[in-house]
């Protein structure tokens, strides 16, 4: 009954490990969504650029172009906050998965 148990609890400690990492990698989806919204910005404002005399229109400017850098800052710190964790997870399984027989032998069959 007590190696149930502890099988029981180590593969819910490997359950919750993967759930942390399907949140890291989710984080990591929308951090590079975050860079695809500057991307496009600057891809319109050189399409429209014979349409407008960026001089003219630099408190319009400088805001974006603020907004766009703080994007591609903020996207950037959530890839590699997210890269460590999933690295981070990655290394606790296989630290679960060396301690355990049973788990060992789950994954190598899956």
């Amino acid at each position: 009954m007590e190696i149930k148990d502890e099988s029981s609890e180590i593969f819910n400690s490997v359950s919750l490990l993967l759930a942390e990492k399907r949140t890291s990698l989710s984080v990591l989806r929308t951090a590079i969504a975050l860079f695809t919204v500057p991307t496009s910005v600057f891809t319109i404002l050189v399409a429209t650029s014979r349409y407008y005399d960026l001089n003219e229109s630099l408190y319009f400017a400088v805001p974006l172009f603020l907004l766009c850098f703080f994007l591609i800052f903020f996207g950037l710190y959530l890839v590699i906050r997210s890269l460590r964790r999933i690295r981070f997870i990655d290394q606790k399984i296989q630290e679960i998965k060396e301690k355990d027989t049973c788990l060992r032998e789950v994954i190598k069959h899956a």
